[in-house]
């Protein structure tokens, strides 16, 4: 594989991640959509950290910042948080079984969410309805599946 490929790969996926993650769909339906963009971006930061890192987690942010966030930064913001630790744990979480995996997702969705949540309150936007967590479960239960998505060009077992 050369080593443009990976860097193509990563952004032809967040791309069609951002399209999931923007398409309109009906409010029952939008309430259970689990963040695609993040999980794309959490993805690269365990396959391949130096390839993507906290530059694709902070580009992938803004561009979902400029299409639904109240506060440009605030998506850039926590999304580099939660690729600074993923990539930096990278190993650890690359050698888990697909269920620990999907823990570990829920656990820094978790986190994701409550820095988007902090910020929204600092700055007069918040959203306090117990449905603004439902996509973090969403997003661990599909995580065997979108790894084994993005990876499997690469082999991977994810």
């Amino acid at each position: 594989m050369s080593s443009s490929e990976p860097r193509g790969r990563m952004l032809f996926s967040a791309l069609i991640a951002l399209i999931l993650t923007v398409l309109p769909l009906p409010r029952w339906l939008d309430v259970v959509r689990p963040a695609f963009l993040v999980l794309t971006v959490l993805y690269w930061s365990i396959a391949a950290p130096r390839a993507g890192g906290i530059g694709l987690g902070w580009f992938s942010g803004l561009l979902l910042d400029v299409f639904q966030g109240p506060v440009l930064g605030q998506h850039a913001m926590a999304l580099s948080l939660v690729t600074y630790v993923t990539s930096r744990e990278h190993q650890k979480i690359r050698s888990k079984p697909a269920f620990q995996q999907a823990l570990i997702v829920f656990a820094v969705l978790i986190v994701y969410e409550v820095v988007v949540f902090a910020i929204d309150g600092w700055t007069g936007h918040p959203l306090t309805s117990p449905l603004r967590w439902i996509h973090t479960i969403t997003g661990a239960l599909i995580w065997p599946l979108a790894a084994a998505i993005l990876g499997h060009r690469n082999g991977r077992r994810s």
